[in-house]
């Protein structure tokens, strides 16, 4: 089955194309990136096998019409015809309470990601963007939408509910919890290197957006973002947690408006207020006063918040990094294991510092197991298109049991 994958985030789209027989892990065999935040340009790439493109556009619709048209150009063309493609599938960001399992898309299912937009105002516009995107380009395809919500959507009540009115619940006011799609490519990846499920493991989604996932049985329990990706820990431009009183204050006695407060917790602080850089990279190369203490603070409060998330499962048989930041930072991850080493984590620097795969990089004396894992969010939602029933996309059934094997 051939499947075009639409991972949109708050500043790319990632595209990627599958040729699948079976639900069993794999590259895809074509991946394209539209960047819309380098320097104020519109940057397109592409590779497939040994062809590959680097350009700038004028547009995101066009610069995503250029990524598709790719896949057939060349000696290694992938397709002869774009109608070769027999579904689409979508990484969408907030789901809310509703959708707990991946969905075909109709008007009904776009009108609730268009009303969850206010939860996830970086992320859902963006999605349905790349929905209404692939309804005019691929209009024979059926499409399907993957949350990243749905990974937590049976978390405790005690975790779920905040210490608000009850009545606020009513109103949707609860923890979410997002990079579900990520956390639970994770929980299943280290199942495969450790040959079982962990019965107690924190994942570290780090990259722009960071989050922690604990996951009992491959199950998650509870996650440090909550309601709207904004909770949780320190990130590339979003504050994470803040005393919400500042709020108050800002919009009170110095009369910012609550609309330009928001857009200053998503947009300017994190990395980039404390640092003037979201890039962990281009801190790491400046080296000065200010690019320290963004590295010290993002340790720091990654450091808090997997001792909370071990107080959760009450210990940590394991400790995994994913994302850019966890994948590729190797001195992040020995600065964040140094600090944890009174749980009895220990890592082998050499192992550490050579990581290029998906590896155990603890130490032998380590009563924690310490991996690092490449996430793979575009398979997960390769795979969620490939087990969707023919007969649920005849009939049209989006959210029901019958759409899995």
């Amino acid at each position: 089955m051939k499947i075009l994958v639409v991972n949109a985030g708050s500043s790319t789209y990632k595209l990627a194309y599958f040729d699948l027989v079976n639900a069993q892990p794999t590259q895809p065999l074509w991946i394209g990136t539209l960047d819309w935040g380098m320097h104020g340009k519109i940057h397109l790439s592409a590779t497939s096998n040994q062809f590959s493109i680097e350009e700038e556009c004028e547009d995101i619709e066009e610069g995503l019409n250029r990524l598709l048209q790719s896949l057939l150009e060349g000696k290694t063309a992938k397709l002869k015809s774009l109608r070769e493609i027999e579904r689409v599938g979508h990484r969408i960001v907030h789901g809310g309470a509703k959708f707990k399992q991946p969905v075909l898309i109709d008007r009904e299912v776009k009108n609730q990601i268009r009303m969850l937009i206010p939860l996830a105002p970086l992320h859902n516009p963006i999605n349905l963007e790349g929905i209404e995107w692939a309804e005019k380009t691929l209009p024979h395809c059926p499409q399907i939408a993957v949350f990243d919500t749905a990974f937590h959507a049976n978390i405790p009540e005690k975790a779920k509910r905040y210490p608000v009115p009850w009545e606020w619940k009513e109103m949707g006011i609860q923890r979410y919890g997002f990079h579900g799609i990520s956390h639970h490519y994770c929980a299943e990846r280290a199942a495969v290197l450790l040959k079982k499920h962990p019965s107690k493991m924190i994942n570290c989604h780090l990259g722009n957006g960071c989050s922690l996932c604990a996951i009992e049985n491959g199950k998650s329990i509870d996650t440090t973002m909550g309601m709207t990706p904004m909770e949780g820990l320190m990130m590339g431009t979003r504050s994470g947690s803040i005393d919400p009183g500042i709020i108050f204050y800002l919009n009170r006695e110095k009369h910012i408006e609550p609309s330009d407060i928001e857009h200053a917790l998503n947009n300017s602080s994190g990395l980039l207020g404390i640092g003037e850089s979201g890039d962990m990279r281009e801190l790491l190369k400046k080296g000065d006063e200010r690019s320290l203490l963004a590295i010290e603070m993002f340790a720091y409060r990654l450091k808090k918040e997997i001792c909370a998330m071990a107080a959760v499962l009450e210990g940590v048989e394991v400790l995994s990094f994913t994302g850019g930041i966890g994948e590729n930072d190797a001195s992040m991850r020995e600065k964040t294991c140094s600090a944890l080493s009174f749980l009895n984590i220990k890592i082998d620097k050499e192992k550490n510092n050579k990581c290029k795969e998906d590896q155990i990089i603890s130490g032998k004396d380590s009563q924690v197991k310490v991996l690092v894992i490449h996430t793979q969010e575009e398979w997960m939602i390769a795979k969620a298109c490939l087990c969707i029933r023919d007969r649920a996309l005849q009939s049209g059934r989006s959210n029901s049991k019958h759409l899995w094997f």
